[in-house]
């Protein structure tokens, strides 16, 4: 089966005309993307995605004392990612006394996940 194709000539578009129409439009607004690239950069160094998995398969808040002999990391290191995902709003923490108690907020990994399975 033969193909009958009309080439046109090489013809150059005026300075600031698109090359063509996109095909794809973003369905994530400006403050969603930059939502979650706040979450993925967070969930961008392993031991966070495991903090996070430890913290999301047990039931309830773990204690910091927990969590260090699951690492090979310091204590100040341990607090540094956790604070890191604090500040992305994938976990809380709970103080009692001198301990803390991360816990991960369901809603920050449903928005992930939506977006990801979406």
């Amino acid at each position: 089966m033969a193909v009958d194709l009309t080439l046109a000539p090489k013809q150059k578009r005026p300075v600031g005309e698109a090359c063509c129409e996109p095909l794809v439009h973003p369905d994530v607004s400006v403050t969603q993307a930059a939502r979650l690239a706040q979450v993925a950069k967070a969930l961008s160094d392993p031991v966070r995605v495991q903090l996070v998995d430890v913290l999301r398969r047990h039931a309830g808040k773990v204690c910091v004392c927990e969590l260090q002999p699951l690492f090979d990391i310091g204590q100040p290191t341990l607090s540094h990612h956790l604070k890191k995902l604090r500040e992305a709003g994938l976990i809380d923490i709970e103080r009692r006394g001198l301990w803390a108690y991360p816990y991960v907020l369901p809603d920050a990994l449903e928005e992930l996940s939506g977006w990801l399975g979406g």
